[in-house]
């Protein structure tokens, strides 16, 4: 992603709506979606016009609170906290429907560029956000659809664990083999040379 990481947008977004945090904002926007209309709410599909596979969340974060605050101004409230049940809603459905769909567009680009450089036909799918049954099912379709349907992965959602959990079990494993970022007696190197031999020329 170029900003904004998209369990960050989930988050962000359950903060805005009032919603309850406390097991992470995407299964709360999730269970709130299921009441609402994902075509309610016009929000924006990151990055469209761009022929790459970056991922940003910035703007449609953005969008979703300016489209709440306008939501709030229709209904005479003062914040996103207090609009109507069915308002919040459309508000969560409609981002969570915009935020899957750039993930369909770009990893469909990617998919189909490692499938015919690499001969991939693989999908894993990890972390907290994995844990979406929407995300998984429109995935899975995304998989299926194609000329040669591939494979998905994807761990149990009791198993979908954000990326601190990831970044401390690699920890474990590097201290199971003795692997260590401790400096001392390490040679340490302000820049290190791509190549010796380049090094040697110069000097």
């Amino acid at each position: 992603t170029l900003d904004d990481s998209l369990g960050e947008a989930f988050d962000k977004t359950a903060r805005l709506l009032g919603l309850p945090v406390g097991g992470g904002g995407g299964p709360a926007v999730e269970k709130l979606a299921l009441d609402g209309d994902p075509k309610s709410v016009t929000l924006p599909i990151p990055l469209r016009h761009r022929k790459d596979c970056d991922f940003s969340y910035a703007g449609l974060k953005t969008a979703v609170r300016l489209a709440a605050e306008k939501l709030c101004v229709e209904r005479g409230v003062a914040t996103p906290e207090e609009l109507p049940h069915e308002d919040k809603a459309n508000v969560a459905a409609s981002f969570q429907h915009v935020a899957f769909r750039h993930v369909e567009i770009r990893l469909g680009r990617a998919m189909e560029s490692a499938a015919k450089e690499d001969g991939i036909g693989t999908l894993a799918v990890v972390g907290g956000v994995a844990a979406n049954t929407e995300l998984r099912r429109r995935l899975d379709g995304l998989c299926k659809e194609r000329e040669e349907p591939w494979e998905m992965l994807v761990p149990p959602p009791r198993l979908c664990t954000d990326q601190g959990a990831m970044s401390a079990w690699a920890a474990v494993e590097r201290l199971m083999v003795g692997s260590s970022d401790v400096a001392e007696g390490q040679e340490v190197f302000a820049r290190y040379p791509f190549s010796s031999s380049h090094d040697d020329d110069k000097s």
